[in-house]
């Protein structure tokens, strides 16, 4: 006779609930410090540091798996941007303030070089690199988004954008809009005038999802 399985039991229920609890207390720390200690998630999670790592063996672990979440929830938004047929800067503007929402990018982008990363991380950053090059080139040739804009002057501003706070705010999240609609009105073609020095080289970029020879020191 084939037993099915029933509903969580109480511990098994404890230990998911920690997961999450513990996955978005390590957001919050790591955004803001990527050095933060291990101490500081299960403090910020309110679970004892042995169910931390009962569940990550290491916070190389925790970081991996949190630039995991961050690049896997930016592959969507930017595929979601390269499904939608509206006008060009609608869905430029809309994919923007999806990936600043959800904290996704700079998550991934905070976290890259903290941490020796896995192989299948390193190529799921090489995707999403290559998805984000697209939607801008895609705008760019619409005559939308301004010529002199590199994907990688994106990617560093929104990385700026999400660490916009308040002291004493519940939310940052009216903040980071308010300077992304004045980031958009920079953004848009053809431009206030050219910009200054050079853009970001984008192998700098990447060198943060390539393995490291020899841990550093």
């Amino acid at each position: 006779m084939r037993v099915t399985e029933g509903p969580l039991s109480g511990r098994r229920r404890e230990a998911a609930r920690n997961d999450v609890e513990i996955l978005a207390a390590a957001r919050e720390v790591f955004l803001d410090d990527p050095s933060a200690p291990v101490s500081a998630v299960a403090a910020r999670a309110k679970v004892g540091i042995s169910a931390l790592y009962r569940r990550w063996a290491s916070k190389d672990e925790l970081l991996a798996e949190l630039a995991r979440d961050g690049l896997v929830r930016y592959v969507t938004e930017l595929e979601r941007a390269l499904a939608d047929d509206r006008d060009p800067w609608t869905v430029y503007t809309d994919c923007l303030a999806r990936i600043l929402d959800g904290g996704s990018q700079a998550l991934a982008q905070r976290l890259a070089g903290t941490f020796a990363p896995t192989p299948d991380l390193t190529e799921l950053a090489a995707r999403a690199g290559a998805l984000a090059t697209t939607v801008h080139q895609n705008a760019q040739r619409a005559g939308v988004l301004r010529a002199d804009v590199t994907p990688g002057d994106v990617v560093l501003v929104l990385e700026t954008l999400s660490a916009v706070t308040m002291p004493g705010a519940d939310d940052g999240q009216p903040l980071r809009r308010r300077y992304l609609a004045l980031l958009l009105q920079a953004l848009r073609a053809p431009g206030a005038g050219p910009l200054p020095g050079a853009a970001p080289d984008p192998g700098g970029l990447a060198d943060r999802w390539r393995g490291r020879s020899t841990p550093p020191e």
